[in-house]
Order: C-alpha cells, then sequence, then structure tokens
C-alpha cells in the first residue's frame, strides 16, 4: 500500500463553467478535429516519432480509493524529455511554410521542409522564442530539424543544465534579467528590431497564429492517451504555466462528448497562480514578482489569450500545490511500494497528481470534486528529468538508477 505524502491545496470551483454551446463555437475556432488531423499528419512522419506509454497506476488507485489512475508518461517524447516536442517543433514547421510559401508560391506541408532544397532556403530564416526550458528546446530541435537559425531566450533562474540542453540543438541561448514574462517581452522587441520570428507558447492581443499551433500539436498527445484508456476518464488534472497545455486537453475533450466531459481542474504552483486569480477575480489577472518555483515550467505570470478563452468557462476548477508537493510526488513515483511501475517525472510533471492526492485525502474536497471508488482519473506526465542534475537532488537518485531499479 502506498504511504501518501500530506498535501495542502487551495482550490476554487469555476462559477463560469459551461457545458453547453454557444462557447463550444468560441473553442473550435482555437482548437478542432480537422487541425488535429492535418497536426498528427505531419508529427508522425517525423523521424523519431512514438506513441509514448501511459502507465495504469493500480496500487496508487486502491490508496486514493478510486477505480483507476491512469499517468501519460512524455518523458520519451522524441529524445527531448517532455510534450513539448510536439507544440514548438510543429509550430516551426508552420511558421516555416507560411514563410516560404509566400516566396515560392505554392502551398507546404512541414513534412516537405524536410527536402535539402527546401532546408536550404530556410537558412536565412531566424525563429526565436523565450522559455522555462522545455519549449524552447523543442523550438530549437524544430529549427535544427528544419534548417532555420535560432535564438533562445531564457530567464533568471533557469538552470544551466537547461540553457546546456537547448545549445546541443545549436541555438543560440540569451539570458535575460527578471522573470519568464519579461524574457518574453524581451524576445518580442529583439525579434521586431532584428526580423526574426517569434514562436510563442503564450498568446497576447496580435499575436495568435503560432501559439494556436503550439496547442494543436499539444492535442496529438490528448489523443493518443485517450486511444490507449479502456474507459473515459471521469476527471483529468493539468497542470499549467500559461495555460497552453490545460487548454489543449480542456478543449479536446469538450469537443469529443461535452455531456460527458470529464471534471477538469487546472493546477498551478502556490506561486505563479495566474489562472487561479483569473478565475477568482473573473478577469485576467497577472501575478508579478519572482515566480520563484522549483517548477519552472509553470514559473508563468501570465495567461495566454487563447487559452483562457477555453479555462474559463472549460475548467471545472483551479488548483494550487506547493514545491513541496512537488518533490513529494517526484518521490512517490520514483519509489512506488507494490506493483505499480516507477516513473521518473520532472518537477514541472507532477502538479496534477499531487493536487489529487491532496483533494482525495481531504473528505470535503474530495466529495467537492465527485471523487468517488468508481472515479477514474487521468494524468499528464508532461516531462521527465529535463535537469538531471536537479532531479537527483531532489529524488535521491538518476533516473537511470530508478529505471533499472537500483536506486535505494
Amino acid at each position: 500500500m502506498h504511504k501518501l505524502p500530506s498535501i495542502s491545496i487551495d482550490y476554487f470551483l469555476n462559477p463560469a463553467f459551461r457545458r453547453q454551446e454557444p462557447y463550444g463555437d468560441q473553442r473550435a475556432s482555437i482548437l478542432n478535429a480537422g487541425a488535429l488531423a492535418r497536426a498528427e499528419q505531419e508529427i508522425i512522419a517525423w523521424p523519431g516519432y512514438q506513441v509514448t506509454p501511459q502507465h495504469s497506476l493500480g496500487d496508487l488507485a486502491d490508496a486514493l480509493g478510486v477505480a483507476s489512475i491512469h499517468y501519460k508518461d512524455e518523458g520519451s517524447r522524441f529524445g527531448l524529455g517532455s510534450f513539448k516536442a510536439l507544440g514548438g517543433a510543429y509550430a516551426v514547421g508552420r511558421l516555416l511554410c507560411r514563410e516560404l510559401g509566400l516566396r515560392l508560391g505554392r502551398d507546404l506541408n512541414p513534412s516537405d521542409l524536410l527536402q535539402s532544397e527546401l532546408r536550404q532556403a530556410c537558412t536565412d530564416i531566424t525563429v526565436t522564442c523565450a522559455t522555462d526550458g522545455n519549449h524552447g528546446r523543442s523550438v530549437a530541435w524544430g529549427a535544427q530539424l528544419f534548417g532555420c537559425r535560432c535564438v533562445i531566450y531564457i530567464h533568471a533562474s533557469v538552470s544551466d543544465g537547461r540553457k546546456q540542453a537547448i545549445e546541443r540543438f545549436a541555438a543560440q541561448v540569451v539570458r535575460t534579467g527578471g522573470n519568464y514574462d519579461d524574457a518574453v517581452r524581451q524576445a518580442d522587441r529583439d525579434a521586431q528590431a532584428n526580423g526574426r520570428h517569434v514562436i510563442s507558447d503564450t498568446s497576447y492581443p496580435g499575436y495568435m497564429d503560432v501559439p494556436r499551433d503550439v496547442m494543436q500539436g499539444y492535442q496529438l498527445m490528448v489523443q493518443e492517451a485517450v486511444q490507449q484508456l479502456d474507459a473515459w476518464p471521469t476527471h483529468v488534472f493539468v497542470q499549467a504555466g500559461v495555460g497552453g497545455l490545460a487548454a489543449a486537453v480542456c478543449a479536446y475533450f469538450w469537443e469529443r462528448d461535452a455531456q460527458r466531459r470529464p471534471f477538469f481542474t487546472v493546477v498551478e504552483p502556490t506561486r505563479a497562480d495566474c489562472l487561479l486569480q483569473s478565475a477568482r477575480n473573473a478577469r485576467l489577472t497577472a501575478v508579478t514578482g519572482k515566480l520563484d518555483t522549483l517548477m519552472a515550467g509553470l514559473a508563468c505570470g501570465e495567461v495566454s489569450l487563447l487559452a483562457w478563452e477555453i479555462l474559463e468557462r472549460g475548467a471545472n476548477a483551479f488548483c494550487t500545490v506547493d514545491d513541496d508537493a512537488a518533490v513529494a510526488v517526484m518521490q512517490l513515483l520514483a519509489r512506488p511500494p507494490g506493483q505499480d511501475a516507477a516513473i521518473v517525472a520532472g518537477e514541472s510533471a507532477v502538479a496534477g497528481l499531487a493536487a489529487a492526492i491532496g483533494i482525495a485525502c481531504d473528505p470535503d474536497a474530495r466529495a467537492a470534486f465527485g471523487i468517488d471508488a468508481e472515479s477514474r482519473i487521468l494524468f499528464f506526465g508532461s516531462e521527465a528529468d529535463t535537469d538531471p542534475a536537479l532531479y537527483q537532488q531532489l529524488v535521491g537518485a538518476s533516473a537511470a538508477d530508478i529505471l533499472d531499479g537500483t536506486a535505494a
């Protein structure tokens, strides 16, 4: 039996939640099945594409008193360590197709860019973005895959390990002062001054097309997860930074079956809770300051406008967890008692599961979220050890030791 960590949570049940249209029309204008089919056709043709594993955690489900727990493990995605490989690289390909298509006077698909003559045509195009680590790694990998140049901005608290991981894909990395949102603004200013193309995972006024492509790429992960399940989930908990991942997951289930949509919860770090604050205030609300959290990929203070258009009425609840909870769940997944598989989960991968544990172990919260013995809960493990040194420090063993069973 699992010895579950004690986790404190702050949650807000969303009074703006709506199950029915007309809000579905708004959702479909951002993300839809047709656009997902196009993204799938391109992404599965890339070198190294494989469906990522999904773990059934039966012992943990028993400990929480639910019917099932499934954890979609994105740690092996294209060798980049996170689900972000699906979004940033796809958006790079789409941007390059638009640019080269205008020059050549014909429509292009991202797979066309793998041809040598088109790769050569990409060499005078530069893409750029700000990142906490994973998105920038995906953009840099996509730039290398398609043959364009790349400049990535990281803020003051991004680790050297994540910086070096981006540099391995031949990107120029620029470290800025301030937090993630400051780096976003710096990348945008420099792009305008130097003729670069921003590949951002957050949207803002006048900048919507690329973030929409990023989110559409993420939905392939959701489709894989649903195809791997033997029953429709009743609850989904998804961690959020600017909200792009959470919105992509929410929109997928909303479109497929509005009546049976799982109870959908967005989870953030306590020190970077812009989505929860926006829901509480019934308007977009920025969180300022250092946004100092171990969950680096979620350390965002401003909500993506496209994500908010979906989550404002599409999420049932918003929740926060602290860094101690994230570390405790990383350790729980690394050394699970019973027969559950050991999982290498990075700091930003576990907020959803941490929140679910805290809620399921609190009788009032459990009732408020409708969790019972019949609940089937789905999680998206969005990254593995994207900073191996930090992972080993927090868990007490390396990823290799965890997976081969030699960790103490």
